[in-house]
C-alpha cells in the first residue's frame, strides 16, 4: 500500500524531520557546550590601564616658521613717500637707508626752533652783563636791592626759556629725522607696503624686515596646557608638507600668562635649531605639546565602546574578554581618564578588534 503525501503534508514534514534528527543525536547525560567553547581565538590589540604622573600623547597645535628676528618698520610722521631705495628680497645692513618721507612742515619748524634759541641765547647773554653791572653797583649802594632782584629774575627766567628753545630744536630735528627710515640690524625686505609718492600716515606699516639667522614657531594654546610647557623645555616639531620627515627638537623661549577671559589660547614661542635647514620661513608646522594625566585611570579612547546600556571596555582576563562599564571624565589627546570599580591600574583593554567581540569570548593578543 503506498502513501501519497500533498504539498502542504510535504511542507509541514521537513521541520519535523528535522527536530527529530537532532533529538536522535543527542543522548542524556552529554555535557551542553559552552558558549564561545569551539570559537576560535579572536586577534587583538590591547594596552594597559595606567594611573597616576603617567603621560598622554602630545597634542599637536600648528604654527608657521617665522624669522626670529623681524620688524614692521613705519614713520612717526605723515607726509608723501619721496624716495624707497630698496627692492622685495634685497639685503640690508643696520643703518642703511631705506625709504625717505617729504612733509613740508618739517624744515620749517625746526629752522623757527633755531631761530628762537638763537634770540633767546642773545637775551640771556644781555640779561647776564646787566647783572654783572647792577651787582658792582649794589655793592657802591648805586643800584637798590629791589632792582638787583628783579634783575636776577629776568636773567634766571631766560636760562628757563633757553632750556625750552634747546628742547624744542631737539624734537623738531628728531622729527625731520624721523621722515628718513634706516634699517634697525642686518636683514632681508620680506615685504613692501606701500608705493612711492603715496601719502603714508604716522605709524602706518611701510616696510617689513626680518633677519636670515634664526627662526621660531608661535603657536596658541589653551590655558589648562601652559602649565606643561616652560621656558627652556625641549619639544618636538613637525613638518606638515612632508610627514616623513623626522621631528625637530625645538625650545621653548616664551610663555604667556593666563588670561581671564574664559576660552582664549595663549601665544608660545618655540626656538628651532640652526641645524634643521629643511624647516624654512613661511612652512607650516606642528609642534606638540605632551599633557600630564594625574591621579585617576586612563585608556586609549579606541578602548571605549558607546551603547545604550552606557559606556563600557572589554577587560581581558585569562585570555578571555569581560565587559566591564566605566565613566569618562576628560579626554586628553589619543587617552580618556576614566573611573570604575572593574579596572585597576596594569588591567589590559581592547582597542583593536572590538568590532569582532562578545563577552567571553577568546582572545590573542597581538604584540
Amino acid at each position: 500500500m503506498s502513501i501519497r503525501l500533498n504539498p502542504i503534508g510535504r511542507t509541514a514534514l521537513v521541520p519535523a524531520l528535522a527536530v527529530i534528527l537532532v533529538l536522535s543525536g543527542c543522548r542524556a547525560g552529554d555535557p551542553v557546550p559552552e558558549a564561545g567553547a569551539d570559537k576560535a581565538a579572536v586577534t587583538v590589540r590591547a594596552a594597559q590601564v595606567a594611573q597616576g604622573e603617567s603621560l598622554a600623547q602630545p597634542l599637536r597645535f600648528a604654527g608657521i616658521v617665522q624669522a626670529r628676528q623681524r620688524a614692521t618698520l613705519t614713520f612717526q610722521v605723515s607726509g608723501n613717500l619721496r624716495e624707497r631705495s630698496v627692492e622685495l628680497g634685497e639685503r640690508v645692513k643696520r643703518g642703511d637707508v631705506l625709504a625717505r618721507l617729504y612733509n613740508p612742515a618739517l624744515e620749517p619748524a625746526r629752522a623757527s626752533a633755531r631761530a628762537r634759541l638763537q634770540e633767546l641765547s642773545t637775551q640771556y647773554d644781555q640779561a647776564e652783563r646787566e647783572w654783572a653791572r647792577a651787582s658792582q653797583l649794589r655793592e657802591r649802594g648805586v643800584v637798590s636791592e629791589q632792582a638787583l632782584e628783579q634783575i636776577t629774575a629776568r636773567r634766571d627766567g631766560l636760562v628757563a626759556s633757553l632750556a625750552t628753545a634747546e628742547a624744542a630744536v631737539a624734537e623738531a630735528s628728531s622729527m625731520l629725522a624721523e621722515s628718513v627710515l634706516k634699517a634697525p640690524f642686518d636683514g632681508r625686505v620680506a615685504a613692501l607696503l606701500v608705493e612711492q609718492d603715496e601719502f603714508v600716515a604716522a605709524g602706518q606699516p611701510v616696510i617689513k624686515l626680518s633677519a636670515p639667522e634664526g627662526r621660531e614657531v608661535e603657536v596658541r594654546v589653551p590655558a589648562y596646557l601652559l602649565d606643561r610647557v616652560a621656558v627652556g623645555q625641549t619639544v618636538p616639531v613637525w613638518s606638515v608638507q612632508d610627514r616623513l620627515q623626522e621631528l625637530v627638537p625645538g625650545q621653548v623661549t616664551e610663555v604667556a600668562q593666563a588670561g581671564g577671559e574664559r576660552g582664549q589660547l595663549h601665544p608660545v614661542l618655540v626656538a628651532l635649531p640652526e641645524e634643521a635647514l629643511n624647516l624654512k620661513v613661511g612652512e607650516p608646522v606642528e609642534v606638540g605639546v605632551t599633557p600630564r594625566l594625574q591621579g585617576e585611570l586612563s585608556i586609549p579612547v579606541l578602548a571605549v565602546m558607546r551603547s545604550a546600556a552606557g559606556n563600557s571596555v572589554f577587560r581581558i582576563e585569562d585570555d578571555r574578554v569581560k565587559r566591564v562599564p566605566v565613566s569618562i571624565h576628560s579626554i586628553t589627546g589619543e587617552r580618556v581618564v576614566v573611573s570604575s570599580r572593574s579596572l585597576g591600574a596594569g588591567d589590559q583593554v581592547v582597542y583593536a578588534g572590538l568590532t569582532r567581540l562578545t563577552d567571553g569570548d577568546r582572545v590573542e593578543i597581538l604584540q
